[in-house]
């Protein structure tokens, strides 16, 4: 079975896509309508999300300051997703930063960390129990990780990545053909080089596009002045201008030879706009601009479980492409030279 590969990546891709946007996300306390408590007693509106309050079992509220608990003294359930709790905050919480904490009868415990700057600091708190009504939490069925400002945008990363990942690996193959044809001349491998680029470019559009979705949903803007943002653009134009270089010259064997030495030169300004620069300037990217990756707050094992079967399914379509721009590349030569 020769196309075995080809089978496993529509396998993987419909997995990837049924999978992906068809788990839900895990509850989530996203809103409360105050940054900054002050001792007294204070009146909390809380927001959660995907959660299934009831009046009749209040869930217990409680503020976490350096590992000691100040229990909310009245819970009122709005609605499945809103409630109104009452906290008398106490002078002396030690640390600047202050947790809210929210725990459903039988359900996840939701935090939403560093919510309220603390005023009236000191030496420290008696910790306070707030206890459960006994129900043991249900087991939780699988479902992505709820994260801050991403929300559902989060499965954008089984798409939006594992594009510049092909890309930057069809790059790679273009390279390693062009350098295999200013070794052996043969068209046959500048023709390879070739269709990679034009594949790559074509996930490289995809990816722009997107990340341009993406931002819009998290940074508020289409577009962003972002190291790793201009950098994957100037990549595409980069590119682009291969394709303008090999045009510009009659000769197909001068224009092989000269787009060969220009690909690895972009091959080159590819790396340093992708990976060198975004880690040496400030970016919004995770893992650039001393922001912390993906790996360390939000590919948890369930992220995982799809990101990289999504990788490895994108990276294979992205080579199947190429293997058929390849197969019309060659057709089109004999075509000219019958």
């Amino acid at each position: 079975m020769r196309h075995w590969w080809k089978a496993l990546a529509i396998a993987l891709l419909l997995g990837v896509v049924c999978v992906g946007l068809g788990v839900g996300l895990a509850p989530a306390l996203v809103h409360v309508d105050r940054d900054r408590i002050a001792p007294g007693p204070v009146e909390l509106h809380l927001t959660t999300y995907r959660t299934d309050l009831r009046p009749d079992r209040p869930p217990f509220v409680w503020l976490s300051n350096d590992d000691q608990r100040v229990c909310a003294s009245s819970v009122e359930v709005v609605d499945a997703t809103h409630l109104h709790a009452t906290v008398d905050v106490p002078a002396g919480l030690r640390a600047e930063l202050t947790h809210l904490v929210v725990l459903p009868p039988g359900g996840d415990t939701l935090a939403l960390l560093d919510a309220f700057w603390t005023e009236g600091r000191g030496t420290g708190i008696a910790d306070s129990a707030c206890g459960t009504d006994g129900t043991p939490a249900q087991a939780a069925p699988f479902r992505f990780p709820n994260r801050s400002l991403l929300t559902e945008s989060i499965r954008n990363l089984f798409f939006h990545v594992p594009m510049w990942f092909t890309m930057m690996l069809l790059m790679t193959i273009s390279v390693v053909m062009s350098m295999r044809h200013l070794r052996t001349g043969s068209m046959d491998d500048d023709g390879a080089a070739l269709a990679a680029v034009r594949t790559g470019l074509l996930f490289a559009v995809l990816g722009l596009v997107t990340g341009s979705i993406w931002a819009r949903v998290t940074w508020g803007g289409w577009w962003t002045s972002d190291t790793k943002l201009n950098g994957a653009a100037v990549t595409a134009l980069v590119y682009a201008a291969y394709l303008v270089l090999r045009g510009s010259v009659s000769d197909p064997r001068k224009a092989a030879r000269l787009a060969a030495v220009y690909n690895i030169f972009a091959y080159v300004l590819m790396l340093v706009f992708l990976m060198v620069l975004p880690r040496l300037s400030d970016s919004l990217h995770p893992g650039n601009g001393g922001n912390p990756a993906f790996n360390q707050y939000d590919l948890d094992d369930r992220l995982r479980l799809v990101f990289y079967p999504a990788v490895l399914g994108w990276m294979l379509l992205g080579t199947w492409a190429w293997t058929l721009a390849r197969r019309l590349d060659r057709l089109q030569r004999m075509h000219e030279h019958a």
